[in-house]
Parts: structure tokens; C-alpha cells; sequence
């Protein structure tokens, strides 16, 4: 018998009590049948959050408790659900964030003469207006090329940066003190990029921070600033930079 057939046979069951002409028994009676089909319900309910948990299968384990908790709140099950739901949703959370952070990299192997170029990229979480046209993507790469070797760089699609041969740049982890790193914008028209020397501190900075914050001098004038969520990164497709 499944849930809803099992929910109407007790309903039924309690409309079919012999008349006694008492209207509170009988309403008591129909609160009693409809607290036991609700309890059976929730209890089956809770077998399915219970495996989905057991499973460690976070976001589909809060899912259940969610359904649990709205429909049947009242009850036994949902009192022991809602003992775990913060542990349960803590951890769907941040299944969920990891997800969102990976999917913000991108990742390309293109041939080359010598061999594979390899990179990964990351847009800045904002906009960032360099010249007074309008808010437009700043991006962070890491390229890895068989002939001119590892190198990290941010590239615009408007404006300038104003770094010459030679300039310097704070970069922060998360909400660190910013570390001032040799920078350096070639003399190409090819790409509006600007280099951050020191590649390799950077990939290093990147291993277990959740932002880097770049502020960079710009044509314009006066600096901006970019943040980008490297949380994410999967530093395997990378594998020359390890």
C-alpha cells in the first residue's frame, strides 16, 4: 500500500467510527487518525533523508529534510530531522559553492609549435570600469607554452593599463595585507594585457585562498581594482605549474 493509499484507509477508518453522538469524541478521533497518518508519513519521509545521508549525498539530504520539515513539522521524525538539519545544510552549502567556484575557471589545450599550450582562466566577480566606457570583464590567466614558458597576466577588453616596462602591483589573498609584485605591459598592441612577474608566486598565493585582489594602474588614471573567486581552481589541468 503506498503513502497516499495508507493516509486515505486510516481517514476512512476513523469516518467509519459508529456514531455516538459526541462531536468532540468524534473530532478527537479524527485529530488521533490524521496525527498517525502524518507520523507514518514523515517517518517514511525521514527514511529518505536518513539514506541520503548515509550516502553522504548532502544537497538531496537537505532536499528531503526541506519537504519533511514544511509538510509535517509536528512530528517525531521531523523533531529528529530538524536536529541535524544545520550539519545537513552546512554541508549542501558548500557542495554547492565548490560547484559554483570550479565552473567559474576555464581551461584550453591548444597544439603548438613545440608542443601544448595549456591555461586557465577566470573572469574578475565584477565589471570593472577602466576608461569611463562602461563596466566590461577583466580577466586573470595562467598560460603554460612549451616555448616561452609559465607566465600569469591580466588581459582588458577596453582601455589601458598605464605599467610601461615596468610597474608595481598590490595583489591580496582573501582579506590579507596586499603584496606588492613586479608587473609589466608589453610594447603589443596584439592584447591589451599587463604580466605579473612573478607567476609562480602567484600560482602559490592562489592554493587554498578563496579571492585574489589585483589593483592595477590604468590610462586613464588613478588604479582599479579586480577580485577574482580562484576557489575553484583545478590546479591538475595545470599540471607544469605543480
Amino acid at each position: 500500500m503506498n503513502l497516499r493509499n495508507s493516509t486515505l484507509a486510516l481517514l476512512l477508518a476513523a469516518l467509519a467510527l459508529p456514531a455516538c453522538g459526541d462531536p468532540e469524541a468524534e473530532a478527537q478521533a479524527r485529530a488521533e487518525a490524521q496525527a498517525a497518518a502524518n507520523e507514518r508519513a514523515a517517518g517514511e519521509a525521514a527514511a529518505g533523508f536518513d539514506a541520503a545521508v548515509a550516502e553522504e549525498n548532502w544537497p538531496l539530504a537537505k532536499a528531503q529534510a526541506d519537504v519533511l520539515l514544511a509538510r509535517f513539522p509536528d512530528t517525531e521524525a521531523a523533531a529528529r530531522v530538524r536536529a541535524r538539519f544545520d550539519e545537513v545544510k552546512a554541508k549542501a552549502d558548500a557542495l554547492r559553492e565548490e560547484a559554483r567556484t570550479a565552473g567559474l575557471w576555464s581551461y584550453n589545450v591548444q597544439e603548438v609549435k613545440g608542443g601544448q599550450q595549456r591555461s586557465a582562466a577566470i573572469y574578475a566577480r565584477d565589471d570593472v570600469d577602466i576608461d569611463g566606457s562602461g563596466a566590461k570583464p577583466v580577466r586573470l590567466i595562467f598560460r603554460d607554452h612549451p616555448s616561452w614558458g609559465r607566465s600569469s597576466y591580466l588581459v582588458l577588453q577596453a582601455g589601458d593599463f598605464a605599467c610601461g616596462r615596468a610597474c608595481r602591483v598590490p595583489v591580496a589573498v582573501d582579506d590579507g595585507e596586499p603584496r606588492r609584485m613586479a608587473a609589466n605591459r608589453p610594447d603589443t598592441d596584439e592584447a591589451i594585457a599587463m604580466f605579473i612577474e612573478d607567476e609562480a608566486a602567484l600560482w602559490r598565493m592562489a592554493e587554498g585562498a578563496k579571492t585574489l585582489t589585483v589593483e592595477f594602474p590604468v590610462k586613464a588614471g588613478g588604479t582599479r581594482t579586480a577580485v577574482f573567486e580562484v576557489g575553484g581552481l583545478d590546479r591538475s589541468r595545470m599540471p607544469g605549474w605543480n
